[in-house]
């Protein structure tokens, strides 16, 4: 199983590229950074950076979408970065809850995330590809690049996408019922599209939080540093409500039912331990969508991520124990996950 780091890029961005460098001295093979353009600084600045200052890291945004950057950009940013680098980027995309909102807009269509998929990886390899009518190919583009696309998704009709079009499937909730569950529908997807299932990429991501012990305190404070992630989670959730119902048989009822008391959502505190939209997330999400406890439990829980079909697990690591936690799974999850 390989292993990413995620976080936001709040200023300083020294302080990201030096977590980034330090996750990458633990054994983690990946590095990734939100992008909300209205609400932290400018990612793909700070990849530079991160890929100038590691080896192997391969970076990228956790997720970008099709509607705040147009296309060719986005397509040209992760080139040049490669050209610059080796091939050490990767896409990841969905429809852009908090850059779209945030900006008053909402989140992408499925459709407008197929096509952005098709074009970002065409013209990241230097092939030719349709941009609204225009056939346009980046000619300085040298030959073997290459841009995975990897895609965000929890309804069905985004999990069949993944798994008919995407080079990855990005899952971000560790929870080892709906991870089934999920992997399960990108893969039947992809062998349906007559696809090799064991091609697209699987990436759970959540926040983990390393305790000494499994102390009630310590189970306490892990959980309330962790809390945002249901919060975050929600959002998307709600969405899938609205668009199929409460209790629909289209979405399991173990990704829905703790919604039913959030009042709302201010993307002000979004992504941050604290949040006080996440006071409806109840301690058994916590505990279902995160990875929290002594090493020993992480070490529990990823190797059953891992026995499911778990490429990847990425590790938020947005709370009062950063260095900590990568420290930990570097001494101790890592080795031991991948004995």
């Amino acid at each position: 199983m390989d292993f990413g780091l995620v976080l936001q890029t709040d200023p300083p961005a020294s302080r990201v590229v030096a977590l980034m460098r330090r996750a990458e001295q633990n054994g983690f093979r990946y590095g990734w950074t939100f992008d909300s353009a209205v609400l932290w600084q400018e990612p793909f600045v700070i990849h530079s950076q991160i890929l100038a200052q590691t080896e192997r890291l391969t970076v990228g945004p956790m997720v970008t979408n099709p509607g705040t950057r147009t296309w060719e950009v986005t397509a040209s940013t992760f080139a040049t970065l490669n050209d610059m680098f080796g091939n050490r980027t990767v896409c990841g995309i969905g429809r852009g809850d908090s850059a779209m909102r945030v900006a008053g807009r909402r989140p992408n269509t499925l459709a407008r995330i197929s096509e952005a998929m098709k074009v970002i990886r065409a013209l990241g390899r230097g092939e030719e590809a349709d941009l609204g009518g225009a056939r346009i190919r980046i000619p300085w583009i040298k030959e073997g690049a290459e841009v995975p696309v990897w895609m965000a998704a929890y309804g069905p009709k985004a999990l069949k996408m993944a798994g008919e079009e995407a080079d990855g499937f990005i899952l971000q909730l560790a929870d080892l019922y709906l991870t089934e569950y999920m992997v399960k529908a990108v893969r039947d997807a992809a062998a349906a599209a007559g696809r090799d299932p064991s091609e697209v990429t699987v990436c759970v991501a959540a926040p983990a939080y390393v305790t000494e012990d499994d102390s009630p305190a310590a189970l306490a404070h892990a959980r309330e540093q962790c809390r945002w992630f249901g919060g975050m989670v929600g959002n998307h959730v709600a969405d899938l409500v609205s668009r199929y119902g409460e209790g629909s048989a289209d979405v399991p009822a173990e990704l829905t039912d703790y919604i039913k008391a959030r009042q709302g959502y201010d993307y002000a505190h979004h992504g941050r331990s604290g949040n006080p939209d996440t006071a409806f997330v109840p301690d058994e999400i916590v505990d279902r969508f995160c990875v929290i406890g002594p090493a020993e439990r992480h070490i529990e829980k990823l190797t059953a991520l891992r026995a499911l079909g778990v490429d990847q697990f990425a590790v938020y690591d947005m709370h009062d124990a950063q260095e900590t936690t990568i420290d930990v799974y570097g001494s101790r999850v890592i080795p031991a996950v991948n004995s």
